[in-house]
This record gives C-alpha cells, structure tokens and sequence, in this order.
C-alpha cells in the first residue's frame, strides 16, 4: 500500500475528499522538522470544497445510519486490520511529518487500532435503559440515535491518533465524518483517509463516510464550526481557539466536544519511590520533545527531597539522546517547526524575568536541524505567568512545597485541568489525591505519570480544558442524541403525575 504520493500526484495532490480526491485552494508545502527537506506540496481545499465535503457527508449519512451498528462495527474491524498492515509505513510518515522519535510514531498507530478495536466491542452494546414507568400499561426507556455529520479538527501532535478515538466511535455509533487536520501534519491524514475509503469502498459504502479537508482555519475551519449540517464538533487544539469554536458552535446549538491546554503537575512526597518518579517525570516532560497536552509541565517537590530529585533530573537531562527521530536509539527529536523553538525561547526568558532560574539546558541544537533544542529544568513559582500558561515545548518548571495541601493547592492553581500525577506510597496521600478534595483534574494518576492514557478510559479534562472526554468508558453518548420514549400497551390513556383527564364532547357533529 502506498501512502506517500510519488512525485507525480504530488504536483497535483488533493487536500479534499468527499468520495473523490480534488481541490481547489492554494498550495501548501509541507516540510520535514527533522531536516528541513520538503516532503510534497497539495492543493488546500477552498471553502467550496469544504462545503462540498460536508454536503457529501451529510448525504452519505441518510444510507450510513440504517446500516446495523454490528455491520457497522465489522467495517470499524476491517479498518483496524488495514491499518495494521500499513502501521509501520504510517509510523515512519508521522515521524518524517511531526519529527516525534519513531517509537512514539508506532505507539500512535497502535492506539488507532486499539481504540477500532475498542469501537468493534461497542457495536453490539450500544444500548439505552428501560426504566420503571409510574403508569400501569406503559413502558418508559431511553434510545441512543446517531447525530449526523461530525467535524473532526486535530493538532499536530497526534495527527492520527485523536482522529481515531473520534472516528471509531463516531463510525460504530452511526455518524459520517469531515476531518480537518492540522495543515502541519497533512500528510499522515491523507494517508489515513486513503485507507479509510478503501475499506469502506471495499464494503459497499460511500468513501464520503470519512472526508477530509486540509486548508486554513479561516478558510475551512469557520465554514465547519459554522455550518449547521454539522452536528457535532470535535476540537483538539489551544485554548483561545477553543473557545472561539465552543461559541460559535454554540451560537448556532450544535454541539462541540473541546480537548485544549493542559499544565500538568507530577507531585513527589517523602514517600515516593523517588527513581520512579524521576524517570516517569523525565518522560512525561521531554516526550514528544514536550509537544503533548498531557505533558509534564510541573513539578511539586517536598522541600526534604527538592535537592535530591534535582540532582537527578539534571542527570537524565544531561543524558537525553537528542537526535534523528527515525534513529531509534533518539528519545526525543525535533520540535514541529522553528517558530515552536522560538516560542521556547521567549518562554524561557520570561521565565527569568519573572524571577526563575534555568537550572539547564534550553539551548539552541542547530548543528542538529532548525528545529532542535534541548529540554529545560527551570526552578520557579507556581504564581508566575508564565508558569500559568501552557508553553507547548519541553519546558519543565520544578516548584517546592511542604504540606500536602499546598501540593495540591498548588497542583489545581491553573486554569488548565486535563492531567494530574502524584508519587508516593502512603495510602493516605494517594487516596487524598483522588478524592474529590484533591486533583481537580480529569486524569489523576497514582505512581504514574502523566503520559500514556490508556483507550479504555475516558479521555478529557476539566476548566479550560474544556470538558470534553473522548475514547473510551461511556464516551459514545457524545456522538449520539438521546430520546426518551414512552409505550402505551394499556388500551386506555392515563396521563403522568396523577392528573385527570376529563373530556366531554361530541367530535361528531
């Protein structure tokens, strides 16, 4: 299977698709990190197009809904076993487009098969309840019908993965889709798209069922949030983007599932096994050269530990193999662009002007590429601005406390609310954590780090995270409308809450 485009297609290669693949906008390069080299030019899709893919979908959604949800759940299988078969090929593509090392590439591929294979389980268990109705003769339940057209927009950083915890579930559950993904990391879509249409074609149905359009925000963005045919929007990406697409979503009552920033601490007590925590917390800072919203941004160390975990996070930062992401022995590679590397810098001093201290690395690695830097350790205050922010880099501020409660006063005192860890073995810190007086965020991890959600549970956070929760556990009932129903088998008509019906009349007149 050939996901790349041979230079030929590549003159001309189509960033739409609503059964065919054509395009009308303006060309876009797109360019490795890891060198610099460009990888193919497409043609955008205008706004036209984009309207044109949605009608598309909207039409292919009146056939795809009366399919079976087990039947469609067999079509979710066949794409998972495809994309098995082109992981590898697909792993190297992500790689070579987002500059993630080549090991996070396969665990991203991995995750769209598991969450397929998680969808294919939900196809025959979809399913409302029926509940005690108060009237003798009446049966009271609740259905789960398929929504319609879902808008799918990712971020670079996981630009296949997101699209899969939304597609899976949306596929089983009825819905068609309309993919924009980010215009950083176009290609993995399109390749994924291709086998996408192949599988459903394979099965008799509209490729259509999973569009794509690959254009500007302000060119094909507003045209989805805003279009009414679209019933559910899906948005990964930053905060203020976020809410712009939650209101303008909303302004028109459709539906919006928002996934955004994230500030993630990792507290450490005397209790903790503090290698585990070191190296979890190394991880979860540099991974994914700290381009992920679960990633570790924070650091709340006990003051009897601070100096100590310091010491050793130094060590592994000093060690980090910073190189070729497609080398595997590279733990971290490139960041997305050089602008990223520039927003890590202007982070980094006003980190210092705001009274931290660079306790190392931060430096610039151009004998590597334009787009390497190393990660930072950086010693600083929880109230600092900068510090408040998410700073999409692999930047990690290290903060001292010494009572629990200020831990996790400290831990919940930013806006963002998506991931949370703490490292001790005292049941007592572990299960205050997890309380409701602990982390108020939706992924609360014991002797784990933030990273590496696993697809069985709900994904998502809470404050400007944006509530929403994607994946697994009872994440399908956002991709459905509910409808509460009431059967009248008694033959006569009695009315709820005891009221009275009395008609009297002549309708023959």
């Amino acid at each position: 299977m050939g996901l790349m485009l041979s230079r030929k297609e590549t003159e001309a290669a189509a960033g739409a698709f609503d059964g065919t693949w054509r395009a009308s906008g303006e060309e876009l390069e797109v360019v490795s990190p890891i060198d610099g080299t460009l990888l193919q030019t497409i043609v955008t899709a205008s706004g036209q197009d984009c309207d044109r893919v949605i009608a598309a979908a909207d039409e292919a959604f009146g056939a795809w809904r009366l399919v079976p949800a087990p039947k469609r759940a067999e079509v979710v299988r066949q794409l998972a076993e495809a994309l098995r078969e082109a992981r590898e090929e697909l792993s190297q593509l992500v790689t070579r487009e987002m500059g993630k090392p080549i090991g996070e590439s396969r665990g991203e591929i991995q995750e769209m098969i598991d969450v397929c294979d998680f969808a294919v389980g939900l196809g025959r268990q979809i399913g409302g309840l029926t509940l005690p109705s108060e009237r003798a003769g009446h049966r009271l339940m609740e259905q789960w019908h398929p929504l319609g057209v879902v808008g799918v927009v990712t971020a670079f950083n996981f630009p296949t993965a997101v699209w899969a915890w939304n597609a899976a579930l949306g596929l089983v559950c009825g819905n068609t889709l309309v993919w924009k993904p980010s215009s950083k990391t176009p290609l993995a879509a399109i390749a994924v798209t291709r086998i996408a249409q192949e599988v459903l074609e394979r099965n008799g149905h509209s490729g259509a069922i999973a569009g794509l359009v690959v254009g500007s925000g302000k060119e094909v963005g507003e045209r989805m949030i805003r279009d009414r045919r679209v019933k559910l929007v899906s948005y990964t990406g930053s905060v203020p983007i976020g809410r712009h697409v939650g209101q303008a979503v909303q302004e028109r009552f459709g539906r919006s599932l928002l996934e955004l920033g994230g500030n993630a601490a990792v507290i450490v007590t005397p209790h903790a096994d503090l290698e585990m925590a070191a190296r979890a917390i190394y991880f979860g800072a540099v991974g994914t050269a700290g381009q992920r919203c679960t990633t570790t941004r924070r650091v709340i160390l006990h003051e009897t530990i601070y100096d100590q975990m310091v010491v050793r996070l130094k060590q592994l930062y000093a060690w980090t193999p910073l190189g070729d992401p497609r080398d595997e022995a590279s733990l971290m590679g490139p960041l997305v662009d050089g602008n990223s590397v520039l927003v890590m810098r202007r982070a980094l001093a006003e980190a210092v002007a705001q009274g931290g201290e660079v306790l190392h690395g931060g430096e610039l690695r151009g004998d590597l590429g334009p787009s390497y830097a190393t990660p930072a350790l950086v010693a600083a205050r929880n109230d600092m601005p900068i510090v408040q922010q998410e700073t999409f880099a692999p930047i990690l501020y290290v903060l001292k406390y010494k009572t629990l409660d200020e831990a996790v006063a400290l831990q919940n005192g930013v806006p963002q609310g998506l991931a949370s860890a703490i490292f001790t073995n005292d049941m007592r810190e572990a299960e205050l954590f997890i309380s409701e007086a602990g982390s108020d965020c939706g992924l609360a991890n014991i002797n784990a780090g933030t990273v590496g959600a696993e697809i069985g549970g709900a994904f998502g956070g809470e404050k400007e995270t944006g509530g929403g929760r994607e994946s697994g556990s009872d994440s399908w009932k956002a991709y459905m409308r509910r409808q509460t129903t009431v059967v009248n088998y008694s033959g006569g008509l009695e009315l709820a809450q005891g009221v009275t019906l009395n008609i009297d009349g002549d309708a023959t007149e």
